[in-house]
C-alpha cells in the first residue's frame, strides 16, 4: 500500500499545494512508501475541552473523508479507538492529554523507557498521554511490534500510539521529544565523522521540531554525542526557546551517586548536590566538591582524596565499558531510568537545597563558563518544566582546571560542526578521542 501521500498536509491531500520547508520536505520523500496496519474507521478525539464531543463513526467511510480526518498521521490498532475523558466517571478529573514524541522508538534504550511513560511514572497518574514513535524504513516492522506490546499491556493513561518515519509528521504538537535515534559508533570511525553523521539526523530533526512540533517542546537529546547534537538540535529550530533542549547526562549523575554511596557505606539515596559539568565524554566532571553525603560535604565524610580525584572520575567514565564486558550488552535500562529521571526533575519541584545535573545551553550562565554551546550544570526546577542554573555553588582550582577541559573540547565539537549550525565551514580540530568506553 502506498501511503506516500499521508506524509502531505490536508491541502496537499484536497490538491492544493505546500510552502515552505513542508514542500521541500514532502518532495524528499514522494517515493517512500510505508508498509502499515490499515486504519480503522473510527473517529478519534483527545480530552482538549474543545474536542469533547463524539461522533460515532458513519455507516461508510471513504478513502478521501479518513485522509482529511487525521492526514499524515498513523495510530495503531486499539489506539484507533473513539474515546472521550470526560464523559467517564474514572477519568473526567484527568489533565490535558500529553503528547511524547521518541525517536529511535525500536530500540533497545525505547524498549524499556516506552513501557515507563505509560505507566504514568514520569507525569503521575492523572496524566495521560499520547506516544508518538519516529522509526526509520529498516525499522518499521519492528516498530508496529512495539506497539503491539504496547496495546497488550492495558495501560490506562496510553490513550493514543501513533508510528511514522517522518518527523516532520511525528513532532506534530509534541509536548515532549526524547531524541535517542542516532548511529552508533562502529570499529574505525572517528569522533569526528560520528559528529558529522549524527549531526545531520538531529540537524532535520531540529527543522522538524521548529516546523511542526509545540512552541513549548522540551527536547532531550540523548544520542550521542549527545552535547553537540543538542547544539545542532536547538540552532536548527531557531522558533523554539534555546533553554528548552536538553543533554542527558542523568546516567552520569546516578552512577557517580552510586560511587560516591558505596565508598561511604551508604544507600545512594544518602547522595545529593551531585553535579556532572562538561561533556558527556571522558572530560565530564563529576563534582564531588560541592555533592554532600547525609547532608555534609563528600570531603567531610570520604577523606581519600587520591580517590575522589582520580579514581571516582576514571570509575564513572568506564562503567557502561565494565557493563558490557559483564553481559555483552549496553547500559539500555539504566539509561532509560536516568531518562525517566530527567524528566521527572523537570516535572516535580526540586527537593529544598538539591539540585539535579543536564545539559543545557550556557548562554547567559553565571559561572564564566564559554557561551553558545551546551555544557552539563547544575539545575533546580519549579517542576513545571522550566529550570533555573544554581548559582550557589564552590569552585576551587581542582574542579575549575576540569571544567575548562571540558569547555575546550566542546568548542572544538562545535567548529567540528559549523556547516550543520549555520556558522559557516567546518574546522576539526578535535583535542583527541574522548568517547566514553561502552559507547563505541
Amino acid at each position: 500500500m502506498d501511503l506516500s501521500s499521508s506524509l502531505a498536509t490536508p491541502q496537499a491531500l484536497r490538491g492544493g499545494s505546500l510552502t515552505g520547508p513542508l514542500a521541500a520536505h514532502a518532495a524528499r520523500r514522494r517515493s517512500v512508501q510505508l508498509l502499515l496496519r490499515p486504519r480503522r474507521p473510527t473517529a478519534r478525539c483527545s480530552v482538549d475541552a474543545a474536542k469533547q464531543q463524539v461522533q460515532g463513526p458513519p455507516a461508510a467511510v471513504t478513502a478521501e473523508a479518513e485522509a482529511e480526518a487525521a492526514p499524515g498521521k498513523e495510530c495503531f490498532g486499539v489506539f484507533c479507538t473513539t474515546y472521550d475523558l470526560k464523559a467517564d466517571e474514572k477519568t473526567r478529573s484527568w489533565k490535558k492529554l500529553v503528547n511524547v514524541a521518541v525517536s529511535g522508538a525500536a530500540g533497545m534504550i525505547s524498549n524499556h523507557l516506552l513501557f515507563k511513560l505509560a505507566s504514568g511514572e514520569v507525569f503521575g497518574q492523572d496524566q495521560p498521554i499520547a506516544l508518538k514513535l519516529l522509526g526509520s524504513e529498516r525499522s518499521l516492522q519492528a516498530l508496529e511490534g512495539v506497539a503491539m506490546e504496547l496495546e497488550d499491556s492495558l495501560y490506562p493513561l496510553l490513550r493514543e500510539v501513533s508510528i511514522g518515519i517522518d518527523p516532520y509528521v511525528v513532532f506534530e504538537d509534541a509536548d515532549w521529544a526524547l531524541l535517542i535515534g542516532a548511529k552508533p559508533r562502529g570499529p574505525g570511525v572517528e569522533r569526528a565523522a560520528l559528529l558529522d553523521i549524527n549531526g545531520q539526523i538531529f540537524a532535520e530533526q531540529g527543522k522538524a521540531l521548529n516546523a511542526v512540533a509545540s512552541r513549548n517542546v522540551k527536547v532531550i537529546v540523548v544520542g550521542n554525542p549527545c552535547n553537540t547534537n543538542a547544539l545542532i538540535c536547538l540552532k536548527n529550530a531557531p522558533n523554539l526557546q534555546a533553554k528548552n533542549f536538553h543533554a542527558l547526562t542523568r546516567l552520569d549523575e546516578n552512577r557517580a551517586k552510586c560511587q560516591l554511596a558505596l565508598k561511604a557505606g551508604v544507600f545512594y539515596d544518602k547522595v545529593s548536590n551531585m553535579t556532572i559539568w562538561g561533556n558527556h565524554s571522558t572530560t565530564q566532571v563529576p563534582d564531588f566538591l560541592n555533592a554532600k553525603i547525609d547532608g555534609k560535604p563528600v570531603k567531610e565524610v570520604i577523606k581519600d582524596t587520591k580517590w575522589l580525584e582520580e579514581d571516582f572520575t576514571v570509575t564513572v567514565q568506564k562503567r557502561g565499558g565494565v557493563l558490557i564486558q559483564k553481559w555483552g550488552r549496553s547500559s539500555a535500562a539504566s539509561t532509560a531510568v536516568s531518562i525517566v529521571d530527567a524528566m521527572r526533575s523537570l516535572v516535580t519541584p526540586t527537593p529544598e537545597g538539591d539540585w539535579f545535573s543536564t545539559g543545557v545551553y550556557t548562554t547567559g550562565n553565571p559561572y564564566g563558563i564559554a557561551e553558545d554551546i551546551v555544557f552539563s550544570m547544575p539545575c533546580r526546577s519549579k517542576g513545571d518544566g522550566d529550570y533555573e542554573l544554581v548559582k550557589d555553588v564552590v569552585m576551587d582550582d581542582f574542579l575549575w582546571g576540569r571544567i575548562k577541559k571540558s569547555e575546550v573540547e566542546l568548542i572544538a565539537e562545535k567548529r567540528c560542526v559549523a556547516h550543520l549550525t549555520g556558522e559557516g565551514n567546518a574546522f576539526c580540530d578535535l583535542p583527541g578521542d574522548t568517547m566514553l568506553p561502552g559507547e563505541m
